[in-house]
């Protein structure tokens, strides 16, 4: 439980949900931790239960990162673990349907939010004092590789930012820097949010059992089993992963469960 003692750690859009469950699993596991996002009051209580550090940004804001990199090298020296786990499904539909400016937003949350982490990452970690190295992980869907037709902009996204995942993780080793680029595809998890669609539901117990069988596995992933293969994919355990995508899904996208 301590593979990350000494290591420092930034998570974007980590205030609720995965973001939230891996901040506290890096703390836990001795890393020091930025965690950025919009929501204070949630950050607030973050911080006092894991004594990470919160700073308000937004991923997509270009001419922010400079200055929330240029904070954690002061403060912290170094960086080692990025997760690029920032994502909205908001305002989406289908092609036929999806509003240019909730696409546009989409795109840039998801999409160049996620380029912009893995792009100051790589040359946080490249300037780091004992050489270029650490491990950046980005967070995907299993919607990457099985779209749906009803929230188009949010599929594409996540499809393209697997692609990033290893077109950076190529781009690195190339230049012989030993920082590994990894990409995680969860299923359906039991978030908070997920809750409250349950809760809101006319008939909720009929709405846990649609999320919970999509699953050949029939239970949605629990938030401790994320955070679990994020640390793992952050810690040196994974030194020789690059390039990847791991799907943990319960088997969705395994196949055809048949009827």
């Amino acid at each position: 439980m301590h593979r990350l003692n000494g290591k420092v750690a930034l998570v974007t859009g980590g205030t609720s949900g995965i973001g939230a469950a891996a901040v506290r699993r890096f703390v836990a596991e001795g890393a020091r931790v930025v965690f950025t996002g919009s929501n204070a009051d949630a950050a607030a209580a973050i911080e006092t239960d894991t004594g990470a550090t919160f700073r308000a940004h937004r991923v997509e804001d270009a001419a922010a990162w400079p200055v929330l990199m240029a904070d954690i090298a002061s403060t912290f020296g170094r960086l080692d673990i990025a997760f690029a786990n920032a994502g909205t499904e908001a305002g989406d539909a289908s092609v036929e349907d999806v509003d240019i400016d909730a696409w546009n937003h989409i795109v840039a949350v998801n999409q160049t939010g996620v380029m912009l982490t893995v792009q100051h990452a790589i040359r946080a970690m490249a300037a780091n004092p004992d050489g270029a190295k650490g491990s950046i992980i980005v967070n995907s869907s299993m919607n990457a590789l099985r779209a749906m037709g009803n929230y188009s902009a949010y599929s594409v996204t996540k499809a393209a930012v697997v692609a990033l995942t290893k077109s950076a993780a190529i781009h690195c080793a190339q230049k012989g820097y030993a920082i590994r680029v990894n990409a995680i595809l969860p299923g359906v998890v039991e978030t908070d949010m997920i809750r409250g669609v349950i809760d809101r539901s006319p008939d909720p117990a009929a709405a846990r059992g649609a999320f919970e069988g999509m699953a050949p596995m029939r239970r949605m992933a629990q938030l401790d089993e994320i955070s679990a293969l994020v640390a793992f994919l952050a810690s040196d355990e994974a030194g020789f992963i690059s390039g990847s995508d791991y799907v943990i899904d319960g088997a969705t996208t395994a196949g055809m469960m048949g009827v």
